[in-house]
């Protein structure tokens, strides 16, 4: 009688792993917000390198703070995007749980942007920290839900790139 071999070499294209990597994603930038909010007030700032401080700021907009000046409307809207792009990621993580490196960029996004979204419930704002600066000059302060949205955009672009390359 054949069985199926458990240690078959052959790649698991299930969402599983998909998802496992977005809930790490959501886990570590959920626990890094509760750290420094439990440690800093509102503003204060430690450098940790002569280019690189923890920061504690909120930002009720966008990326680099887009729309974070407007009435309290953006909370909805940005909060609607990023349930909505968390679900189009889930569809396309089913239909495409296979391709490694373009899951690899979902995942990331995915966990990215419902890490946000909860602050965004929780909060009415998303909590930042990070601030990279350089010469007087300082990047948006940013967190690690930001950064797997960046990392996951650039897993994307990288994957785009492959494919139009083949």
């Amino acid at each position: 009688m054949a069985t199926k071999n458990r240690f078959s070499s052959k790649p698991r294209s299930g969402i599983t792993p998909w998802i496992g990597i977005a809930a790490i994603v959501i886990l570590l930038d959920q626990l890094s917000k509760i750290t420094i909010t439990k440690l800093f007030a509102f503003g204060e700032s430690h450098p940790v390198t002569s280019f690189f401080n923890l920061v504690l700021a909120y930002n009720r907009g966008a990326a680099f703070s887009f729309l974070a000046a407007e009435s309290g409307w953006q909370r909805y809207f940005f909060t609607a995007i990023g349930v909505v792009a968390a679900l189009v990621i889930v569809y396309m993580l089913q239909r495409h749980a296979g391709q490694r490196l373009f899951c690899w960029a979902l995942a990331l996004i995915m966990g990215g942007a419902i890490g946000n979204v909860i602050d965004r419930v929780l909060y009415g704002h998303v909590i930042d920290f990070l601030d990279v600066h350089f010469n007087g000059w300082h990047w948006p302060a940013f967190n690690i839900a930001d950064s797997a949205i960046f990392i996951g955009a650039g897993l994307f672009i990288l994957d785009e790139l492959r494919r139009v390359n083949r």
